[in-house]
């Protein structure tokens, strides 16, 4: 960031959810220069008493005023909530940077993922026909199935597929507060509650909720995949997607598979997934994980393996940290506005 950037004010609409609390500590932690932090959410968590700056803070509601003289508005909760404040936002002259998935209907948003501009082409006219100062920035599973295939491009790629393993922290404070519970209910031989999944996660991997839940991991895959579409429309093509449910707190792990027309070298697959921001690790380290990419701000791959049947054919093995890899991107969304 440069040095004479004027401090600006942030608001964080959705300050209680687990996004919104990554978001608050990485603009406090990379020195961002926020000359304030106004914590919004929605009435049930409105009055809670935090922290901003080391200073203590309690969260607001949103009123009229909530975004007045705001630089920008980054919302982290749930879309519900974005859809009806970002209007608000906007109108008082707030960039609006939307990590809920609330903007995924506006066609006047633009998803934006900054490592990926000097790789990718630019968009299509049609898709870069967007209202100033309205930005998507995509969840992990969308940055990771993008950079991919964008670290892909200069290959023969013929196809890419990726299996995403998605921790109970995508479902909230709630979700983790039910695998924690299944979990303990499960080692001492008693029932399980099942409120938010209506299935059991702990120990288990599920292709789908029960028919009880509120949200369908269908329906999050849809979303990956039509984020995933949109990113890279006019572009590149978009690769399958599969999501299974893990019992895991946090951390995204993934398998991908890439077919290409005549097989890359492994040193050039490694040089052009490093070019796109993603972390290759040496033959003799351990395989990222959920658990060993805690905290960190890129996404972590395995050395690439051949097919043993398909010649063409590699497979991959990484893991991101799904809260702070979304966080990281809004922050550079904001960053590189702030550098124009």
């Amino acid at each position: 960031m440069p040095a004479d950037v004027q401090a600006c004010r942030v608001a964080i609409a959705g300050a209680s959810s687990l996004g919104g609390k990554e978001l608050k500590q990485l603009i406090e932690d990379n020195a961002f220069p926020a000359a304030e932090i106004r914590l919004l959410d929605e009435e049930l968590a409105a009055g809670r008493l935090t922290e901003a700056g080391g200073e203590p803070v309690v969260i607001q509601t949103v009123d009229e005023g909530s975004f007045e003289r705001v630089r920008f508005a980054f919302f982290t909760g749930s879309p519900a909530f974005t859809a009806r404040h970002w209007e608000a936002a906007h109108r008082a002259g707030a960039t609006v940077v939307d990590l809920s998935g609330g903007l995924a209907d506006v066609p006047s948003a633009r998803r934006w993922i900054p490592a990926l501009d000097a790789v990718l082409p630019p968009p299509s006219p049609k898709s870069d026909d967007h209202v100033a100062g309205l930005f998507l920035s995509p969840p992990a599973p969308v940055i990771v199935t993008c950079s991919l295939a964008a670290a892909f491009s200069g290959f023969s790629l013929e196809r890419l597929a990726l299996v995403f393993f998605q921790p109970v922290s995508e479902r909230g404070q709630a979700g983790i507060e039910e695998l924690e519970t299944q979990t303990i209910k499960l080692l001492s031989l008693q029932p399980i509650a099942r409120e938010v999944f209506d299935a059991q996660v702990a120990f288990n991997l599920l292709d789908r909720y029960g028919e009880a839940s509120a949200e369908r991991l269908a329906d999050a895959r849809s979303r990956i995949g039509c984020e995933v579409s949109g990113y890279l429309a006019g572009r590149l093509p978009a690769p399958a997607i599969q999501l299974v449910q893990a019992p895991v707190f946090y951390g995204c792990a993934f398998t991908a598979y890439a077919e290409f027309g005549s097989p890359p070298e492994t040193a050039s697959l490694q040089q052009a997934l490093n070019a796109v921001g993603l972390q290759v690790g040496a033959p003799n380290e351990p395989a990222p994980s959920n658990v060993s990419v805690a905290g960190e701000s890129r996404i972590l791959l395995s050395q690439a393996e051949r097919d043993p049947n398909v010649e063409r054919g590699y497979w991959f093995w990484g893991a991101a940290d799904n809260l702070r890899l979304a966080a990281v991107n809004a922050i550079r969304i904001a960053e590189k506005l702030l550098a124009s």
